[in-house]
């Protein structure tokens, strides 16, 4: 056998590689990742479900009013800019934490909003940061309760979600059964069908509900749930 040849079975392609590409593309190959979070009160995974690509400043084709990034560089925003992989964690109406995968190369501003996924371990702990939940399927259906389950906050912004404390562990295969469609919550034309760009595995419980921005937005800002 030539030496030059490979051997076995073809290797993965490392999960940063993965997610640094346009998060359009990227959003089909995340679901069913599961995102691991060992934090000093212990272990919660989340195998994902539905997620939200958000692009950046640098699309000219297609500029996203719905993203955070959408003004420019914040330093709110800065991880968005930053290496694939990382998280960008924001608080929201004054109570909320929401989770986003970067995506893209450095410097090319684009994320994965983490809008629902299923606690396939520990639940307990879960249960114990969302004890309003009244079923394990409603643990981490929706944004904010995702974030809240796996333990997130402001000061997790930045940090590599492929080291610990974290992991992410993409499928071994694609979710068999997709849809796509407009974004939840984000006023404007972003919420539009014109941006399809919410994607969730099809006929999942855990997957949150569909709602539209409400009529009046905050004008001067880019409204949205990113």
């Amino acid at each position: 056998m030539n030496a030059s040849q490979p051997t076995g079975a073809p290797q993965p392609t490392p999960v940063r590689e993965v997610l640094s590409a346009d998060p359009r593309y990227v959003a089909p190959l995340l679901l069913g990742a599961v995102l691991t979070h060992k934090s000093p009160a212990g272990t919660v995974s989340v195998r994902i479900t539905e997620v939200e690509a958000y692009l950046g400043p640098h699309d000219s084709l297609h500029p996203d009013p719905g993203s955070h990034t959408f003004r420019g560089l914040t330093p709110r925003n800065a991880p968005m800019f930053g290496p694939a992989g990382h998280l960008y964690v924001y608080f929201t109406y004054g109570m909320h934490y929401c989770a986003n995968i970067v995506c893209g190369p450095e410097g090319v501003a684009s994320a994965l909003l983490l809008r629902a996924g299923e606690v396939v371990a520990g639940q307990d702990l879960a249960l114990a940061r969302r004890p309003a939940s009244k079923t394990a399927v409603d643990l981490a259906s929706g944004p904010a309760r995702l974030a809240t389950a796996l333990g997130l906050t402001t000061a997790d912004s930045g940090r590599d979600a492929l080291k610990a404390p974290f992991a992410l562990e993409l499928p071994a295969t694609p979710a068999s059964a997709i849809s796509a469609g407009p974004r939840v919550g984000v006023a404007g034309a972003g919420g539009t069908h014109e941006y399809p760009w919410r994607f969730w595995m099809t006929g999942d419980p855990t997957v949150s509900r569909y709602k539209a921005a409400k009529s009046k937005a905050i004008t001067g800002k880019s409204a949205s749930t990113q």
